[in-house]
C-alpha cells in the first residue's frame, strides 16, 4: 500500500485530502508546515507528498526545494497543490522541483489519478 504525505496548514485541507486518499487505500502522513513534512518526509519517505503552496513559515515552494535538493528525498515526487486564481504558480513549482500541480478544490477522481500516475512514472 503506497503512502502520501499531505502538507498544509489548513486542518480543514489535511481532514478532506486525508479522508479521500485513505477511501483511495493510500495510507496517509500529515504535517501542517513545510518544516515538519521536511523532518516526515526524511524519517518516514513516503510514496508521494502533497504540498501546499501558501504556507507560513516555510511556504510550499521552499519546501519542495529542499527535498528535492536532498538526496534522501530527491526521489519522492511532489504534487503542489494550490487555490483557483494561483494557477500562475504552476510553472514556479514545477521550476522548484516539483512534478505535477492541482487546482483545489480537487475531486477525489482526479487527485487519485495524479497520484497513481507520478508514482508509476
Amino acid at each position: 500500500m503506497a503512502t502520501v504525505l499531505i502538507i498544509d496548514d489548513s486542518p480543514t485541507e489535511l481532514h478532506l485530502f486525508q479522508s479521500m486518499l485513505e477511501k483511495a487505500g493510500f495510507e496517509t502522513l500529515v504535517a501542517d508546515s513545510g518544516e515538519e513534512g521536511i523532518r516526515q518526509a526524511s524519517s518516514s519517505r513516503p510514496d508521494c507528498i502533497l504540498m501546499d503552496v501558501v504556507m507560513p513559515g516555510m511556504n510550499g515552494f521552499q519546501a519542495t526545494r529542499k527535498l528535492t535538493g536532498d538526496p534522501a528525498t530527491s526521489g519522492i515526487p511532489v504534487i503542489m497543490i494550490t487555490t483557483k486564481g494561483q494557477e500562475s504558480d504552476k510553472i514556479w513549482g514545477m521550476r522548484q522541483g516539483a512534478v505535477e500541480y492541482l487546482v483545489k478544490p480537487v475531486a477525489d477522481k482526479a487527485l487519485v489519478a495524479k497520484i497513481n500516475s507520478v508514482m508509476a512514472a
